[in-house]
């Protein structure tokens, strides 16, 4: 089955009961048993509820996985992976990321005695000079957020492999319409569905698959245990986005490569992040491991001031300045005064995420439109 029918038909069928097309929002907290112990699959709505499951298995579909668990956000996912921990082991992870995952790591995790080193995953001989006997997760994002560099999936996944290391791929820039790590080697994916599987900015979900069962069962009792799990409303919109995903993101990708282009000829712009160009140093490896290049763009202003990226940033009618991506439609945001707040500025400088860098999540809407709200707010510095 190919992916768009996938979107569409995978892990749904009409209701039994009405012949509902859509999956029902099963809007109930508990289910009636015949005699204690017997009933059709179902008790209690934090444990199980048929429009989760539907969603869980379209998600496990859709990036060629064999399980899918579903949760309240992409940050209650990523805590499940690290649920997997022990006072002790250790974490190498991306060194550029979203903030919310190095805040979890960072103040979080770090109080209960795990470890986190940020490295340039694609350095394995630095990645290897790091690895110990107490090293238990690769923690991957690619495209990374928000510099857009690209990590070798499958080089990463089959050092994690020979060193008997879980790996795990945040495929939230991506979706699964664009790359599936699964594929390439990866234990886990993790999605901030909230993003691209969502994509009209109206619900907060996370996701992981995994084919390991060992894991889904590991997964399965951390959702149940600290019941950290999303509602059947969510489940449903989520549900309802996933079948549009390929054309949505086919739309976005467009509108992004088509964007890039426009920003590097603006005598405003420094550097534009992007890894459809040829000279982006991940070009080759995103041409390999991805379909396209994705919805996202970043950029540095010239000058690189503060004040410059609050006007630009202001001077939008259609980029609209707001946290979070991969809606219809598209954001213009401040990472280091946003979503990457939380990283200490000096390790936000060594990545090169400036206080002059803007970041646009490029939607669906007519690509010329887009290009003259930029061009209009440019112009104003």
């Amino acid at each position: 089955m190919k992916f768009g029918t996938k979107a569409i038909h995978a892990g749904v069928s009409p209701d039994p009961t009405t012949g509902a097309v859509m999956t029902p929002i099963y809007q109930t907290s508990t289910y009636a048993q015949d005699a204690p112990g017997q009933h059709k699959g179902y008790e209690y709505a934090r444990t199980q509820n048929p429009t989760r499951t539907a969603l869980e298995a379209n998600l496990a579909a859709l990036e060629n996985g064999k399980h899918g668990i579903c949760f309240g956000s992409g940050l209650a996912a990523m805590d499940a992976v690290l649920k997997l921990l022990s006072p002790g082991d250790e974490i190498i992870s991306t060194n550029d990321l979203y903030g919310g995952s190095y805040r979890l790591m960072t103040r979080i995790y770090a109080k209960y005695g795990i470890k986190a080193h940020f490295l340039d995953l694609n350095d394995l001989e630095a990645v290897k000079a790091v690895v110990n006997d107490k090293t238990r997760l690769f923690w991957v994002e690619t495209p990374t957020n928000p510099m857009l560099n690209i990590v070798d999936i499958e080089a990463i996944c089959q050092l994690a492999r020979e060193k008997g290391i879980w790996s795990c791929v945040d495929n939230t820039f991506a979706s699964p319409f664009l790359q599936n790590p699964l594929d390439l080697g990866a234990d886990i994916v993790l999605h901030s569905a909230t993003k691209y599987l969502g994509g009209h900015s109206d619900v907060v979900l996370g996701a992981l698959i995994t084919n390991q069962d060992e894991l889904a069962e590991q997964f399965h009792f951390f959702q149940n245990a600290a019941g950290a799990v999303p509602g059947p409303q969510d489940c449903f919109l989520v549900l309802r986005g996933t079948k549009t995903l390929h054309l949505r993101v086919e739309r976005a990708c467009q509108n992004a490569a088509q964007i890039a282009e426009f920003l590097k000829a603006q005598p405003q712009v420094d550097q534009v992040y992007y890894p459809g160009f040829t000279d982006h140093p991940g070009h080759t490896t995103a041409k390999k491991q991805m379909r396209m290049f994705g919805g996202m763009v970043s950029f540095d202003l010239k000058g690189g001031k503060l004040d410059d990226a609050v006007k630009a940033l202001s001077g939008t009618h259609l980029f609209t300045l707001a946290e979070s991506l991969g809606g219809v439609e598209s954001l213009i945001g401040h990472p280091a005064s946003m979503t990457h707040a939380s990283i200490p500025r000096a390790e936000r400088l060594k990545v090169g995420l400036t206080d002059s860098l803007i970041r646009l999540s490029v939607g669906v809407e007519d690509v010329e439109d887009l290009q003259q709200d930029l061009k209009h707010a440019l112009g104003q510095l």
